[in-house]
């Protein structure tokens, strides 16, 4: 049963080519951006990214011109796993694969980000390539993929690893064109806060957090630990962000055990997980010095 799970959740997450992509990835010899020691390596490969992704998409959400931009088109309504599966595959190439294979990642993003323009509802336009758009994405995620590892992360960041972690998630920031994204987990902070008055409820957004929250697209079985996540999700979020977002009842019923809730998703899922199989390990530890 665990490794049925542990299946069933890696091809949700990355596919049903999942083993393929994982050959690749950490297979395939090379240069990598980071060293096998590198804090963003340690805290995209644990369980806790779960919770943070949910927490991004939740904050994300909350720029109306992001909002557009991901309404319009991304298509998570119609293909939610597909859309969690390009994500998750860009952030494994990117932390764990050769250079070679990052910097193809990050031109295919940067190329799709070109394609994608419109008009808000009201009236604002927008492009995915605007630079400040971008920072608001990224600033997003590193601020919740960060808070996820220090709340349920397997192990502390070691001394200067959170603000380690956030120079990491800055160079691939900046070669996906976020302009002088921080590099400290203060300035990252200090970034978000500046953020705070471009940022509104809208219908897009309120849309969203219900989709998210209270109706996902999973089987009955699974909606129980998926609301103890949600849970740790929004507790997740900085308090004037957790006042914005529209909270289904249930949600709002279980923040008193998000935190509790959190830890027993995130050990779960880290139980089911199969482990990289050491022979890939090796091959990615020993791929050759960063590339960048």
């Amino acid at each position: 049963m665990r490794a049925k799970a542990g299946e069933a959740l890696l091809r949700r997450v990355a596919g049903p080519t999942v083993h393929r992509k994982r050959e690749r990835i950490h297979g395939t010899p090379g240069p990598r951006w980071f060293a096998p020691d590198r804090p963003v390596r340690v805290v995209h490969g644990d369980a806790s990214m779960y919770v943070g992704g949910l927490a991004a998409l939740l904050l994300q959400s909350l720029h109306p011109v992001a909002m557009a931009a991901v309404w319009a088109h991304s298509g998570f309504r119609g293909d939610p796993w597909g859309r969690l599966q390009r994500t998750s595959t860009f952030l494994a190439e990117t932390t764990f694969g050769t250079a070679a294979d990052a910097e193809r990642a990050v031109r295919r993003v940067r190329a799709m980000h070109a394609e994608v323009t419109g008009t808000t509802s009201e009236g604002v336009a927008y492009r995915a390539s605007d630079p400040a758009l971008l920072s608001w994405v990224h600033l997003a995620e590193a601020f919740c993929f960060l808070r996820a590892y220090e709340r349920y992360g397997a192990a502390p960041l070691p001394p200067g690893g959170r603000d380690g972690y956030v120079a990491d998630m800055a160079s691939v920031a900046r070669r996906l064109g976020v302009p002088d994204p921080p590099v400290t987990e203060a300035g990252l902070a200090e970034a978000l806060l500046r953020r705070r008055g471009e940022l509104a409820v809208t219908a897009e957004s309120a849309a969203t957090a219900r989709y998210l929250l209270a109706d996902p697209p999973l089987p009955w079985p699974a909606r129980l630990p998926y609301a103890l996540l949600a849970a740790a999700a929004v507790d997740l979020l900085p308090s004037w962000a957790q006042e914005s977002v529209a909270l289904p009842v249930r949600v709002r019923l279980l923040l008193p055990l998000a935190r509790p809730g959190g830890r027993l998703v995130t050990a779960a899922i880290r139980w089911v997980t199969p482990p990289l199989p050491a022979r890939l390990a090796r091959a990615a530890r020993d791929g050759g010095p960063p590339g960048g």
